[in-house]
């Protein structure tokens, strides 16, 4: 199978970069004709400049080279990671006409969220789904904390609303979870187009034994992925339970400071997805305390193929990912207090926690392997391929 694959980077790298590297380099493997197209967003600074709005809405530049692409390479499927923002929708145009079918991977939540978290304000917030998202988003700001740059987005998602893009141009959507799936129905994707495949851990490590016996939180160190929580609930701890917090981010100098500042807390900074995976073979669990609703940590499924249980928040993708229990233990986001009691719980019951690394090692075995994850993707790929020639 001959397949382009097409993402827009962002000017900080992130998750989607990586699965995008790693699906890429998993169909490769597989020997199958992959060529790439991609754009970074680092050359311009944002949304307020008139070329760079006017590319969010349609990029005429990128449509050309797209096109070339296709003629070159003559793929049997295009499939897109990140469009945003300077890919843009006219890529979709693109491909269909050359007969070519979309399958677009959904990473996060932009096309019914301007932030593309559901998240404002410290909490979850779902009040663009189905609703007027131009004049809700930009009367908070959602994008960026500012409202220029917020209605250049909005303005973009509710003009291919109105033409039918998201329903249309796209022959088929691959949400992370059922959640994401609801979710994107939700705010007005079509049912019967979206798919579901989780991320997976393209590196297997084996299953490690928690020798370390310490918490690890592994992401970027940001309001919305529940840091402050963690921070708060690790001091109200009644006993020393060891943390290790690898990552970076905008509060990274109040991690700096709660680390120098809590016994037996250490930030280890950016790390390598090899020092990751050591750490979390040693750690005695994970925790995710997210409060937006995230898509697929890949953190999860990392975790689960070292056999390292997760602690994380009850609402969203990551409740959904953790079988209470049995692959981990839930908490309520932004409740400090929870958050404190689980881990309380978890340092002092070695016994379950011993259980629960079986049974996440089963979850990744079951779920999460490159495999598993590949035999998936071309099924998609298969699927698609035959609806358009319908």
């Amino acid at each position: 199978m001959r397949i382009l694959i097409v993402h827009n980077h962002y000017q900080q790298a992130g998750g989607e970069d990586e699965v995008f590297r790693a699906e890429t380099a998993l169909l490769r493997e597989h020997g199958h004709a992959v060529v790439t197209l991609t754009i970074q967003n680092s050359p311009v600074s944002g949304l307020g400049a008139l070329g760079a709005a006017r590319d969010a809405f349609w990029s005429r530049a990128f449509r050309r080279t797209l096109a070339r692409a296709i003629e070159e390479s003559r793929p049997d499927v295009a499939h897109f990671h990140n469009t945003f923002f300077r890919v843009s929708p006219s890529a979709y145009d693109a491909c269909r006409q050359a007969g070519i079918p979309v399958v677009q991977s959904l990473h996060n939540y932009r096309l019914v969220c301007p932030g593309a978290t559901l998240y404002r304000d410290g909490a979850a917030c779902e009040d663009c789904l189905g609703g007027n998202v131009l004049t809700r988003s930009v009367r908070h700001a959602c994008y960026r904390g500012s409202r220029a740059e917020t209605a250049v987005v909005a303005g973009m998602l509710t003009a291919h609303r109105w033409l039918g893009t998201w329903q249309r141009s796209v022959d088929c959507y691959i949400a992370m979870t059922e959640f994401a799936r609801e979710t994107f129905i939700e705010g007005g994707l079509p049912a019967e187009k979206i798919t579901i495949k989780p991320n997976f851990a393209s590196v297997d490590p084996g299953r490690g034994d928690g020798r370390g016996r310490y918490a690890l939180f592994v992401g970027r160190l940001s309001a919305e992925k529940g840091i402050g929580t963690l921070m708060t609930a690790w001091r109200a701890l009644p006993r020393r339970v060891p943390l290790l917090i690898a990552g970076d981010g905008p509060l990274a100098s109040r991690v700096a400071d709660f680390t120098r500042t809590t016994p037996g807390c250490q930030w280890l900074g950016q790390q390598s997805r090899q020092s990751i995976a050591r750490l979390m073979q040693d750690a005695a669990f994970l925790v995710v305390p997210s409060e937006c609703y995230e898509m697929f940590p890949l953190v999860i499924a990392e975790a689960y193929a070292a056999g390292l249980p997760v602690i994380g928040s009850s609402h969203g993708s990551v409740g959904a990912l953790i079988d209470d229990g049995r692959t981990g233990r839930h908490v309520r986001a932004g409740n400090p207090a929870d958050v404190a009691a689980v881990v309380t719980w978890a340092a002092t019951h070695p016994a379950e926690l011993a259980d629960m690394r079986a049974q996440a090692r089963a979850e990744f075995e079951a779920k999460y392997t490159a495999e598993r994850n590949y035999k998936t993707l071309i099924d998609i790929y298969d699927q698609t391929r035959s609806a358009a020639i319908r």
